[in-house]
C-alpha cells in the first residue's frame, strides 16, 4: 500500500499535465478560428493579435474566449516604438530581450500593443510600418 501512495503525486502531476495540455490545444484552436483570413498573426503569453484589411486588432484570451482589447488602423500608422513592458516610457534598446510592448503613434491616436518576446517586437513593427508606407 506504501508503495501505491508514492505513485499518487505522479498521478496528480500527468493528469494537471494532460488538463493544461488541452487548455493550451483550445486556446489555439480558438486563435486559429478568430484569425482566419488575417495577413499577420501572433499568439504568445500576452495574447494575441492579428492584422486584416489595414486593421490591427488585439485581444486576450479570457474565460474560453478572445477579449479585445483594441485595434488600430494601419494606414494611420506615422511612427512604432519599442517600449519596456512593465516601466513607464523606457524606449528599449536594440539589444533587449523578453516582455515589450509596440507603442503605435498616428494621427490623433496612440496605442500599446503587448508583446512576450521582443525580436518578435520588432518583427511586427518593421512589417507595420512597411505595410503603413504601402498604403500612402
Amino acid at each position: 500500500m506504501s508503495q501505491g501512495l508514492l505513485w499518487f503525486p505522479l498521478l496528480l502531476a500527468f493528469v494537471l499535465l494532460a488538463a493544461l495540455g488541452w487548455l493550451e490545444r483550445r486556446r489555439q484552436s480558438l486563435f486559429r478560428t478568430w484569425a482566419e483570413g488575417a495577413e499577420l498573426v501572433k499568439l504568445d503569453g500576452c495574447g494575441g493579435a492579428q492584422l486584416k484589411d489595414g486593421i490591427l486588432v488585439w485581444c486576450r484570451f479570457e474565460a474560453g474566449t478572445f477579449q479585445d482589447q483594441g485595434d488600430f488602423d494601419v494606414c494611420r500608422l506615422e511612427l512604432v516604438e519599442l517600449m519596456a513592458l512593465a516601466s513607464g516610457d523606457a524606449p528599449l534598446t536594440v539589444e533587449s530581450q523578453g516582455p515589450c510592448r509596440l507603442r503605435l503613434v498616428g494621427t490623433d491616436l496612440q496605442m500599446d500593443v503587448p508583446f512576450s518576446d521582443a525580436d518578435q517586437a520588432r518583427r511586427w513593427g518593421e512589417q507595420l510600418m512597411a505595410r503603413a508606407r504601402c498604403d500612402l
